[in-house]
């Protein structure tokens, strides 16, 4: 039996996960949808594995992945997603995860890879590991956007999808000023000079999908 806790932000989906695993005869910890929330509880309850899906409403589980990494949180992480881009299968191999598979994937391959990672082995679901090779021989785009915290990635898709500093900051917890400084940043790192090219950017590497806006 393994320990697992689940970070989605549809509860009919963490509901069914529940089912699958608890029928398998894994011990389901907890689950959640918000990043900031799932952190504390992952420290507190110390599951074995970690279910993860990268879009969680407004923020990312690549911003729980840079809080599991830099705390050293002991934990074997599988992404559990809709997203196919390459970039995404090696930014989340490359903070940590274990494992990544495709939303829609059989539950005897969930299985398999909660029983893979839970052992220490990596797993790669179906098409996963050629997506993942696609993301480590990216061109420059994909190492410019590489260069960016969860946090500036977070911030930039905001600020993509029309966001004001002021709206930012009340949905993040931050002065617009400390928005103004993170959108400033992540705009030198990536080499953009306004917003029009940070949605242009945005949309060449897959950051946001052009019908986003």
């Amino acid at each position: 039996m393994t320990d697992v806790y689940v970070v989605d932000d549809h509860a009919m989906l963490r509901d069914g996960l529940a089912v699958v695993l608890r029928a398998a005869g894994h011990h389901v910890v907890g689950e959640s949808g918000d990043p900031t929330v799932a952190l504390a509880e992952i420290q507190r309850l110390a599951p074995q594995v970690l279910l993860l899906d990268l879009h969680l409403g407004q923020r990312s589980g690549f911003e729980l992945l840079t809080e599991l990494q830099r705390r050293k949180v002991e934990v074997q992480t599988i992404v559990l997603t809709m997203s196919e881009l390459p970039r995404h299968v090696a930014e989340a191999m490359r903070l940590g995860a274990m494992g990544y598979m495709l939303k829609g994937a059989p539950s005897a391959e969930l299985l398999q890879a909660i029983e893979a990672v839970a052992s220490g082995r990596r797993y790669l679901g179906g098409v996963v590991a050629d997506l993942a090779v696609q993301g480590l021989t990216a061109g420059d785009d994909a190492t410019a956007l590489g260069k960016l915290s969860a946090r500036e990635r977070q911030m930039a898709e905001l600020v993509v999808r029309g966001k004001s500093s002021a709206q930012i900051g009340t949905l993040l917890h931050l002065s617009p000023k400390t928005v103004d400084s993170y959108r400033s940043r992540l705009m030198a790192k990536l080499g953009v000079a306004d917003v029009p090219a940070l949605v242009r950017f945005s949309i060449r590497t897959g950051l946001i999908d052009a019908d986003e806006r």
